[in-house]
């Protein structure tokens, strides 16, 4: 019976000390809020140079990978 009294206990103090401190009678609502849309997205950068793009995948193989890592390395 006491052990029950005692948890009865702590959970109204906990819910009485969660609700009071969820209050900010400093926190001042404003309704007053306009609403703008946002700016629309800007064009994706053309990234190919001008050269038409080719949807068609390379094969992947040792010498395609060679190819491009070779092109990925810096010119000395």
């Amino acid at each position: 019976m006491k052990k029950s009294l005692l948890l009865g206990l702590l959970a109204g103090a906990s819910l009485t000390l969660t609700v009071t401190s969820c209050s900010n009678p400093d926190y001042k609502t404003n309704d007053d809020v306009t609403v703008k849309p946002l700016p629309p997205i800007p064009a994706a950068a053309d990234t190919t140079g001008g050269k038409p793009a080719t949807n068609q995948p390379r094969e992947i193989n040792a010498v395609n990978a060679t190819q491009d890592i070779k092109k990925m390395q810096p010119q000395m």
